[in-house]
């Protein structure tokens, strides 16, 4: 049994991770904005969380850890999305994509590194995305802070190769979620070429694998004493077959199959 810190526990990729992960007899501490709508499981325990302000971040781990006395794995999962040009995206969005997706999420990798190394072990998995590395369109500041999080994860693997402290950079594909449903959209993503796209982005969403995939996933690198720096998880093609012809491929035509995917 260990005892596990996981952020975005209410729904979607977040709640699939908490199930199994009771169900696998770990002791969850699980957090959200809303508490209600964390579910009733035996070894889940709900935690206020609202990465979108700074302070919330520090005394929401504390209070947990006070009750926890340790974590053995830390799971920073919780997140936003919007879908705008990026031409003229709103600097108030970027903001909230940073504070969510970066700027909270590398406070509570630092928190959670603290009270591991104090240790002599631990597990972080940090939930980045393939859009870090295979972008999506309309979505830059989703895309951009992705990046930003999975380059400070490699950075931290870097740093603690020393360390009995593993960070994982945990990338998901297209997940069959609600995520799409809680995405800003500005009055430009009524644009014809916008809607187009955001058709395509959704249906994507609609058809791909569903939550458990991923939780399945994490509940092996929780049992691993070495886990990979980086883990791809999604559809076969999404997953596998486009980040490998991506990495090879040159920029240019890299970026004329996505809009050809994308219908660009």
């Amino acid at each position: 049994m260990k005892k596990i810190f996981l952020t975005g526990a209410s729904s979607g990729i977040g709640l699939a991770i908490a199930n199994q992960l009771c169900a696998d007899g770990h002791e969850v501490w699980g957090t959200s904005r809303d508490l209600k709508r964390i579910p009733s499981v035996s070894r889940l325990h709900p935690v206020f969380l609202d990465l979108g302000d700074a302070s919330s971040v520090r005394a929401s781990f504390a209070g947990a850890l006070a009750e926890a006395a340790y974590f053995d794995v830390v799971i920073n999962n919780a997140g936003s999305g919007h879908f705008d040009p990026a031409a003229s995206v709103a600097h108030e969005v970027l903001a909230v994509q940073f504070q969510t997706l970066v700027l909270s999420q590398i406070e509570l990798c630092q928190l959670a590194l603290e009270a591991m190394r104090a240790r002599g072990s631990g597990l972080i998995i940090n939930v980045s995305s393939l859009a870090s590395r295979l972008p999506i369109p309309f979505m830059s500041g989703y895309n951009a802070a992705k990046a930003a999080m999975a380059a400070f994860t490699m950075t931290l693997q870097l740093e603690l190769r020393d360390s009995q402290v593993h960070v994982v950079d945990l990338q998901p594909a297209d997940i069959a979620t609600r995520f799409n449903d809680s995405i800003s959209r500005s009055k430009q993503s009524d644009d014809p070429l916008v809607a187009a796209t955001w058709e395509i982005v959704d249906r994507n969403m609609r058809n791909a694998p569903p939550p458990e995939l991923v939780a399945r996933r994490v509940s092996t690198l929780v049992r691993e004493s070495n886990p990979p720096p980086r883990v791809t998880v999604g559809s076969s093609f999404q997953a596998l077959i486009a980040p490998l012809i991506f990495r090879f491929l040159p920029q240019r035509v890299g970026i004329w199959g996505l809009r050809k995917y994308y219908r660009l």
